[in-house]
Parts: C-alpha cells; sequence; structure tokens
C-alpha cells in the first residue's frame, strides 16, 4: 500500500531523530575518553604505596607482560619509607623484556633495603627471574622453580593455506623482513636468525642466574636446560635459599637489621581515573549506559591492552 505524504514525513522525521541520538551517544563516550583520560593524567606521578616505617608486600603473580602501572609501583617503592620489601611471586613467566624490567627494578630497591622472594605455586622462567634480583629467596617444598630458559613459538599455516588454495604474495625490502612469517615456509636462514636472537636473551637470562645464585660451570649448565625444579630440588640445586613461606621471610628480613614488629603493607598499583577506571573504562561505562554492547566491549578490550608478544620467558606445559 503506498504511503501518503503525512507518513513519509513522520519516517523522515524519525530517521532524523534516531541519526541525532547515535551522533549524541558517539560524542558522549568521544567526551568520556578525554575526561578519563585527563582525571588519569591528574595526579599520575604522585608516589604511591604506603607512608612511614614499614615492610613492603608486592606480589608479582600471573603472566608478565608491559605494565607501565607495575613499573610506576615499583619506582615508587625504591623511594619510598619501607625499610624492608617481601616480593610475593606466583607467576609462570611471560616476555624477556617485561621480566627484565622487573629485574632492573628490584635490583634498584634492593640498594637501599634487603628484599626477600617468597615463592608461591610457582616462580618459573620469567617468574624466576624477578626472583633472582631479590637478596634471598625462600620457597616451598612442592613450589615449582627454575624453567631457565627462552623460546618463541610461531604457528605455521602454509599446508592448510594450499589445502584450501590460498597463496599469499609479499614483496620485501630484504629475504629475512617479517621473516618467519607463517604464511611460507621458514627459511634455513631465517630460523638461524631467530635461533641468534633466542641465544642473546638465554645467554642474558643464563648469566644473570650464574651472577646472582652464585653457579658457573657444570652447576650453572645443569639448571640452565630449561626444565623446572620443586623447592626441594631447588635448594639442593641452589636455586634457593630457604624452605617456607612469609613467617620465614619476616625472620630473614629481622637478620638484616629490619624491626619485625613493623606494620607490613601491600603495595598494589593503583587504579586510574575516576571510580578506578581509566579512560576507557568510564567510555565503556557510558556505552555500557547507552546500550552500545559491542562498542564497550571493544573499549574495554582497548583499555586492558593485555598484549604478550616478541620472546618470551615463559614456562607453559606443552598439551
Amino acid at each position: 500500500m503506498p504511503l501518503d505524504a503525512d507518513a513519509i514525513l513522520d519516517r523522515r522525521s524519525l530517521r532524523r531523530r534516531l541519526a541525532f541520538w547515535r551522533i549524541g551517544a558517539i560524542g558522549l563516550v568521544a567526551v568520556a575518553i578525554v575526561v578519563g583520560a585527563l582525571a588519569y593524567g591528574v595526579g599520575r606521578d604522585r608516589a604511591e604505596g604506603p607512608r612511614g616505617a614499614h615492610i613492603a608486600k608486592v606480589a608479582i603473580s600471573g603472566v608478565i607482560f608491559d605494565d607501565e602501572k607495575r613499573s610506576k609501583l615499583l619506582a615508587d617503592l625504591a623511594k619510598s619509607d619501607a625499610r624492608g620489601v617481601m616480593l610475593m611471586i606466583d607467576s609462570p613467566g611471560g616476555g624477556v623484556t617485561a621480566s627484565e624490567d622487573i629485574y632492573e627494578a628490584v635490583r634498584l630497591i634492593a640498594k637501599d633495603r634487603p628484599v626477600v622472594a617468597v615463592v608461591g605455586t610457582l616462580a618459573a622462567s620469567g617468574g624466576y627471574v624477578a626472583a633472582i634480583a631479590t637478596d634471598h629467596i625462600i620457597a616451598r617444598k612442592t613450589s615449582i622453580t627454575g624453567s631457565i630458559g627462552v623460546l618463541a613459538q610461531y604457528p605455521n599455516f602454509t599446508g592448510l593455506l594450499k589445502t584450501v588454495g590460498v597463496e599469499v604474495e609479499s614483496v620485501k625490502s630484504s629475504p629475512l623482513k617479517a621473516a618467519p612469517s607463517g604464511v611460507e615456509p621458514t627459511s634455513p636462514e631465517a630460523r638461524k636468525a631467530l635461533e641468534a636472537l633466542i641465544l642473546d636473551s638465554y645467554a642474558w637470562f643464563k648469566g644473570i642466574v650464574g651472577e646472582r645464585r652464585g653457579l658457573d660451570g657444570a652447576a650453572l649448565a645443569a639448571v640452565s636446560d630449561g626444565r623446572v625444579f620443586s623447592g626441594r630440588q631447588a635448594i639442593d640445586l641452589k636455586l634457593v635459599d630457604e624452605i617456607g613461606g612469609e613467617p620465614e621471610a619476616l625472620a630473614w628480613l629481622g637478620t638484616k637489621g629490619v624491626e619485625t614488629s613493623l606494620p607490613v603493607r601491600e603495595w598494589k598499583p593503583k587504579k586510574d581515573g575516576p571510580f578506578g577506571l581509566g579512560a576507557y573504562g568510564v567510555a565503556a561505562t557510558v556505552a555500557d549506559a547507552m546500550g552500545l554492547e559491542q562498542l564497550a566491549a571493544a573499549l574495554r578490550r582497548t583499555g586492558e591492552g593485555v598484549v604478550l608478544d616478541g620472546v618470551l620467558a615463559i614456562w607453559h606445559p606443552a598439551g
């Protein structure tokens, strides 16, 4: 049935109103991002953590990736009034560079106060890098530690692409650019270049283990083949110093002149923005309120920015 002139005008008016609200919603999300970013910047350089004399407790847990908040927390801790530090580690490792960042930050903290590592279930690979940055390592008998090694993994889809009849072409400035790519067979030269990168990072890892744990020669080689060890095994191999937990850590700090009667204060990264939300978190909340669920989810993923890339120092059993 043909529409009369009034119906056509009503539909056009409805479309204009819908377009207006869509544009308004996008504008509000954009404003929320700006407001959140400004709130994030306010006070960003202020020192975090407790004030006054205390014993600091810091957790290194989960997969280790680049984390600006963690880096700032450790930098603030180095300038704090903490008399001693307990580093509570429960991590399989992660990115080599992120693990190096923790190592250097903990070494800086340890210049002015004793630092002890307390290993929970796991301090392997990059998690063990964090542990050896401390002055004393305590683990449970059944804790998992070690995994001294580095790896890079990449999928190769050439067989699958050939099966489905897809051929990927590329123009490169040189043969090793973007190699290995996963969409073409890995050349011996590309494999050799990647292996050199891995071995260089491995030499760094092995070197700091030898330096920090006083190992060399056969003793260092015995623990540096990538395997993991229990806490009891690690004691015999000189990878850890003591069996125990937090009470033993406090007792060790006492032997280094730290008053064990001082309050133990937990240090946690500061949440950014209003109500503990970052810029993208604020925008996602606004988008949710407007019923824009897909946009909200995309904003949250962007705000989290959790990316594990590059060369890895991580323990991950196959299977």
